[in-house]
């Protein structure tokens, strides 16, 4: 016998919970709403992440930051996206001092390599519903900015 993946897992519980859930309808349906998120963010190949902590250069990630992100953000104040200092590793939609869209506030993603390569390919795709409409379609810019963005987490 196999032993359970991540992904199996969720499924597991999903399986349990709506057996446990079919009297109520509501809870049924956002569980089932939940399941193709959590899939996109457990089955995401961990060896894009391995390139990303491997290829990602900071300072070439910091002139990205400021030539591409900082229209929208900056590192220590809210603009009109959050403030960026510290977003790797934190939990999505939590700056108590920023207006995040309802989908951003719902799903709790922590920033790492994976979950932001995800998001800075297709915003869309990893949370329908948010409020940025940009994308960085080359791997070694995104790359490159996750690698800063992590630098500028850790001081």
């Amino acid at each position: 016998m196999r032993p359970p993946t991540p992904v199996s897992n969720v499924l597991q519980v999903a399986r349990e919970f709506r057996c446990r859930a079919a009297s109520n309808p509501q809870k049924l349906a956002a569980v089932l709403a939940a399941i193709p998120l959590a899939f996109a963010l457990f089955a995401f190949p961990r060896s894009v992440q391995a390139r990303i902590e491997q290829s990602g250069d900071s300072e070439r990630g910091k002139e990205l930051f400021e030539k591409r992100c900082t229209g929208c953000h900056s590192l220590d104040q809210d603009k009109e996206g959050p403030r960026l200092r510290g977003v790797y590793g934190r939990t999505s939609g939590t700056i108590a001092s920023f207006a995040y869209s309802d989908a951003l506030k719902r799903v709790h993603i922590v920033w790492d390599d994976a979950t932001l390569d995800k998001w800075l390919t297709d915003t869309d795709e990893l949370i329908p519903g948010n409020d940025m409409a940009f994308h960085v379609p080359k791997l070694e810019e995104r790359a490159d900015i996750i690698r800063f963005l992590r630098s500028m987490s850790e001081k």
